[in-house]
């Protein structure tokens, strides 16, 4: 190959990789984004978790419908162009997902204070007849819940992302030095964890943002960014990540089908002189592998056999179970860690997501890079690289079992967690809201309208805390006179109460900091096994199923793992939640406070269960891997042995020929009597 053919070689594939690392990038920008903005569409739309959990899912859905036919029948086609057009329908996915914002109306706080109200006319919160609200305006509101365009949405993302990974990896793997295969794909898997730090930094900008900012008067907006009631402008992203995404379909349309093989890579029929040929010829034509025009009949026709030979190597199967298992632990605590920094620890949805994107996912890109650059300074070979990501994982198992001795209490409030004398451990039930404190009170059950009272202590409403008198107007707000703070604190007087919920007490502050240490370190110690793992897939699978190989893995643990993980997971949460949060025209809302201990017990058990039942299968692997490996080499054993023997053959025939042809030399008398 000339010098400049090796040039414009190796710029294309450069080209290529940045490339697919920029689509890696857009696509793992939108994804993190979708899972910074949880919390927010639940209290946008009144919806439970496991609803989140099945638009959470429905990307995984997307995926289902095409990625086998495109694994499979993409590998044969023009890679690159099939690539460009998922980003752009990961685009108007992205867009679509956004839109609800525009056709909903303006977002409605459910709270008993008038923002019209001067601090000089006062109201009182505890009214002599009921506060239950009306249910006017509801006709007004869409049939069509919103949340359904963020499900189609979503679907439309996960079928534009499909052909990204399979398509993207397996050109990489064709067109790449064999020894460094395993390197390029590890920067790129590296570059895209960059996605997932813009994503949540991008979620954490826009929580800050009230939701309808530019169509409010935020002076008479009575809650803060910390309040289970306040919505981020979480459309603003949405839009951002779609433009961005939009962008990365562009180079792939320049981009050529095929690239020149690598020598070693080329078909092991030919002879020395022949690769030499072939590598030194200057024809193009030369140096690309001879391709057939694409016969779709012939290719559907050996796709079921294809794939049954996929599935019937044992070290695949077993690979495919062990990812799945842990793909679902995996999953499920990505999807709702930021809820769990929200409501276990206290903190806003804004700095749960800023953490999340400037310390956990850094953490996991520098072992997913560390990772592959180990693999590739120490060789490892296919058992060398099973045992590595086993170690990493077990190792990082030990230390997320850390996680349970890190929680904090519940939150003292009053009819929920704890009694109105300020009594620890209630059962809670709706009648335990009311007591005699709030008696002369037609309070209702269903508002949520914390306030924090002098004694530390929150109360669901102004009405539920028997506050009589009120100055102020918005956030300024200030409640006299209230008869339940009174009873639940020891010194006598006129105690008061204060807009939204008390903040937790310090020694929750003070654990938060060893939690989020512990989570940085079992991230990256768990990560490092991530590309030795993945290239474990690529090399125990023949060439010619790679890409079908790759497909169908996405295909099972999205499956199996994306879709049902977000479900169960938010489904086992709601079960957790003490209070909640009830729409305009009836009909049970989003959980506005959770029993924190619960929540910690079933997030964390569920996550390492999972992970604990994938071991087993790990050590079965092991097993299975070890007598795959004695069989190649016996194999590779046996085909040498017989290409010994044709060489020796080979050998005596020519040393044979050779005598004959002396023997005629040397005897012309014969020679001329033949």
């Amino acid at each position: 190959m000339s010098s400049k053919n090796k040039w414009e070689k190796c710029s294309i594939f450069e080209m290529f990789l940045a490339a697919l690392s920029f689509a890696y990038f857009a696509k793992a920008l939108s994804g993190s984004y979708m899972k910074s903005t949880i919390t927010q569409l639940e209290r946008r739309f009144d919806i439970p978790s496991y609803l989140i959990g099945i638009i959470d899912g429905s990307f995984e859905i997307g995926n289902l419908l095409v990625i086998a036919f495109v694994s499979y029948f993409g590998a044969k086609l023009h890679r690159p162009k099939i690539i460009a057009i998922g980003c752009l329908l990961m685009s108007f996915g992205t867009f679509l997902i956004a839109m609800p914002h525009f056709i909903i109306g303006r977002y409605k706080i459910e709270t008993s204070i008038r923002p019209s109200v001067n601090s000089t006319n006062n109201f009182s919160p505890c009214p002599a007849s009921s506060l239950d609200s009306s249910r006017a305006g509801c006709e007004r509101e869409s049939s069509v819940s919103m949340w359904i365009y963020v499900l189609l949405g979503n679907i439309l993302r996960g079928i534009g992302e499909t052909p990204v990974q399979p398509l993207g990896i397996s050109y990489i793997d064709d067109y790449a030095q064999s020894e460094n295969a395993a390197l390029y794909i590890g920067c790129v898997q590296t570059i895209s964890i960059i996605g997932p730090v813009f994503g949540y930094l991008l979620g954490s900008l826009c929580a800050k943002i009230y939701v309808d900012i530019g169509y409010v008067d935020m002076e008479t907006v009575t809650i803060t960014p910390a309040d289970a009631r306040w919505v981020g402008a979480w459309w603003l992203g949405y839009l951002i990540a779609g433009a961005i995404t939009l962008m990365s379909a562009v180079p792939f349309w320049f981009l050529p089908k095929s690239l020149p093989v690598p020598v070693e890579k080329h078909d092991s029929s030919c002879t020395p002189e022949q690769t030499r040929f072939i590598t030194d010829s200057p024809n193009l034509e030369h140096k690309f592998r001879q391709e057939e025009p694409a016969n779709l009949h012939l290719m559907a026709n050996e796709f079921v056999p294809t794939l049954k030979s996929l599935l019937g190597n044992p070290v695949f199967t077993i690979y495919l179970c062990v990812t799945i298992i842990q793909f679902n632990s995996l999953i499920g605590m990505v999807t709702y860690k930021p809820k769990y920094i929200e409501q276990h620890y206290g903190q806003s949805a804004s700095k749960a997501n800023f953490l999340m994107g400037m310390i956990n996912i850094p953490a996991v890109a520098f072992g997913m890079f560390s990772g592959g650059v180990v693999m590739k300074k120490y060789k490892l070979g296919i058992m060398g690289a099973a045992k590595f990501a086993f170690g990493t994982s077990l190792l990082g198992y030990f230390l997320s079992l850390l996680f349970f001795v890190l929680g904090c209490e519940n939150s003292k409030v009053a009819g929920i967690t704890v009694s109105y004398t300020g009594a620890g451990g209630l059962s809670y039930q709706e009648g335990s809201l009311f007591s005699d404190c709030n008696s002369g009170c037609l309070c209702s059950r269903r508002e949520w309208d914390p306030v924090c009272g002098e004694n530390g202590i929150t109360y669901v409403s102004p009405c539920l805390a028997g506050c009589t008198f009120s100055t102020g107007s918005g956030r300024n707000t200030v409640f006299d006179s209230c008869r339940c703070v009174a009873v639940a604190n020891t010194q006598p007087g006129n105690l008061t109460a204060t807009l939204g919920q008390c903040p937790r007490r310090d020694s929750c502050d003070k654990v938060f900091p060893y939690f989020l240490a512990l989570s940085v370190l079992s991230s990256f110690i768990i990560s490092l096994g991530g590309t030795p793992g993945f290239m474990l897939l690529v090399r125990c699978i023949k060439p010619e199923l790679k890409s079908l190989a790759l497909g169908i893995h996405t295909l099972a643990t999205r499956t199996l793992a994306g879709i049902p993980a977000p479900i169960y997971f938010g489904a086992i949460i709601d079960t957790t939640c003490l209070k909640w949060g009830y729409k305009m025209c009836g009909g049970r809302g989003a959980c506005r406070i959770y029993n924190t201990s619960s929540y910690r017990i079933v997030y964390l058990g569920l996550t390492l269960g999972l992970r604990t039942v994938s071991f087993f299968f790990c050590i079965l692997g092991f097993s299975v891997l070890k007598r795959h490996i004695k069989m190649e080499e016996k194999n590779a054993l046996t085909n040498g042995n017989t290409e010994l023997e044709l060489l020796r053959k080979e050998e005596n025939s020519s040393i044979h020929c050779e005598q004959f042809i002396l023997a005629l030399d040397c005897n012309h008398d014969r020679e001329t009597r033949l």
